[in-house]
């Protein structure tokens, strides 16, 4: 699973550059589909322009799959039309993970990479999942300012009592999101979505699916290869998640999640030391892990007073969490960030975790547990779940509050099941065989994950990338790209084995470009 919710993205180090320019810029957000009359068919879609070749529409699906003819919700459909027609394949279909993270915002923001990336032998297809964004979207509040009063400014408790007032707010959100959501919460694991996915499949004419999954979508493109396999054309899978530790319940598999969260801290702080100040702003004051490490020591024991507010240990770890491993083109600006506060002045950081409390990102959150709790169901009470998170904590320092509390507590008290959830099997033969592709330092989904799933899936191979942060878009390399073109493209997967280099190295000046 990805470390944070990406509707809207929010990484540390692009707003802290936005700060220290003294300018907030408006994050840019993919348009809603567009209304209006129809402007043609494609197998059963009714697509409308909605940008330069991006074409929208509302697909209806049965809420339950089990009764076709049932009451129906709506998806949010977005295309980028191929650029090469006359050689056209068919489409990509792509999820970008989450779980909940939006399609259409993906299609919109890397259609034409994806498109230049095959040649423009596809349109790209993105769709919002149900529960999220604009596709019946699950959400536990009538207003904004109800969301704002319910949670004040909690973020991450790190003392006893503040758990307990924390608990007892998870304990109220799952019972507003079970009376507002009705039956939607039953029908919303990836089982559901993977129907969904299929169905989509068939809507844009394509005999088998080429697919692409990120990150959660990596669940679901699995889910879909042992569900239909003999259905798969190709699929390329990102960050690949452990879809076994989902039927031993959310601690375990949020546990999964950040076996490699504090590596990649560490290397943060390290490659840092090594780029030395004129690229980090933490070096050159003697070693860098040590100083962050007696910063956080002190902010655990008391908050760090800023115009804003207090800074607290808790908000830290949130903002540590959730913007800082799986972004390294941010780390510069984050490093800023961070050597400001060590010196004394908090007041970037304090904005920062704001943002976290924002409506958007609090709505996101929600949208996120629901489906996570729809697949990864709580074994724990909610009175258990404290000590769950405490054994979190020891996995991880940097992560294990964080996604505890913010994540996983709500589905302690979750007040639905599943009507339909997929537990296996995982190990059903495709007619092509599936590329995995995962970083070598992984915050989220560990390159262990990825190494069980080639050896469980059978017809797998696994592309290592000797790189930092939460998927391949993270960390661009144009030797991971041609293999991924090679394999959409050509269906030829690497040499089994087979370790790709990065572009560049995190804190020089060209990361981040292609």
């Amino acid at each position: 699973m990805r470390s944070s919710p990406r509707r809207p993205r929010l990484l540390l180090g692009a707003v802290v550059l936005a700060l220290l320019a003294a300018v907030l810029a408006p994050v840019p957000v993919a348009a809603a589909p567009a209304a209006g009359p129809a402007s043609g068919a494609a197998a059963g879609i009714h697509w409308t322009p909605c940008g330069d070749r991006l074409e929208c529409a509302t697909v209806p699906v049965p809420l339950d799959w089990s009764r076709p003819h049932g009451p129906a919700i709506s998806l949010s459909v977005m295309r980028h039309l191929a650029t090469d027609p006359a050689h056209r394949i068919g489409s990509l279909l792509l999820n970008p993970g989450g779980p909940g993270d939006s399609g259409v915002d993906e299609v919109a923001s890397r259609g034409a990479f994806l498109d230049a990336l095959t040649g423009g032998r596809f349109d790209v297809v993105g769709w919002d999942p149900r529960g999220s964004n604009r596709s019946a979207p699950v959400s536990c509040f009538a207003t904004a300012a109800e969301r704002a009063a319910f949670w004040g400014d909690v973020l991450v408790p790190t003392t006893r009592a503040d758990e307990r007032r924390y608990l007892a707010k998870t304990v109220g959100l799952a019972q507003r999101c079970g009376q507002r959501n009705g039956a939607l919460l039953e029908h919303i694991s990836m089982a559901d979505q993977v129907r969904d996915l299929d169905h989509l499949r068939q809507l844009v004419g394509d005999r088998q699916l080429t697919f692409f999954g990120e990150s959660n979508g990596t669940l679901m493109g699995q889910t879909y290869a042992n569900m239909f396999p003999g259905r798969v054309r190709a699929m390329a899978l990102s960050g690949i998640v452990d879809p076994i530790v989902y039927r031993h319940g959310l601690a375990v598999t949020l546990a999964t999640g950040l076996t490699d969260a504090d590596l990649v801290w560490s290397k943060f702080l390290s490659l840092c030391q090594a780029a030395g100040p004129a690229r980090c702003a933490l070096a050159g004051h003697g070693p860098v892990a040590p100083r962050v490490d007696a910063f956080l020591a002190r902010l655990r024991r008391a908050p760090m007073d800023t115009p804003a507010g207090p800074l607290t240990y808790g908000e830290l770890l949130a903002a540590a969490k959730f913007n800082v491993p799986a972004s390294p083109a941010d780390w510069p600006a984050s490093s800023v960030a961070l050597e400001l506060a060590l010196e004394g002045d908090g007041t970037i950081l304090k904005q920062l975790t704001g943002d976290l409390t924002s409506d958007a990102v609090r709505l996101a959150f929600e949208q996120n547990t629901a489906l996570t709790c729809a697949d990864a169901p709580s074994r724990q009470t909610a009175a258990q779940w404290p000590a769950v998170v405490h054994r979190l904590t020891r996995i991880s320092r940097i992560g294990g509050a964080a996604f505890g509390w913010v994540i996983g507590a709500p589905c302690a008290s979750w007040p639905t099941r599943s009507a339909t959830r997929y537990d296996g099997p995982f190990d059903r033969h495709t007619g092509t065989p599936i590329l995995l592709i995962n970083i070598r330092y992984e915050p989220n989904t560990p390159l262990v994950s990825a190494r069980i799933a080639e050896r469980r899936l059978g017809n797998a191979v696994l592309l290592v990338q000797d790189g930092y942060g939460h998927l391949i878009a993270n960390d661009p390399s144009a030797c991971v790209d041609a293999a991924l073109s090679t394999y959409l493209v050509h269906l030829r997967t690497p040499a089994r084995g087979s370790r790709c280099g990065s572009d560049h190295e995190p804190f020089d000046p060209a990361f981040g470009q292609r």
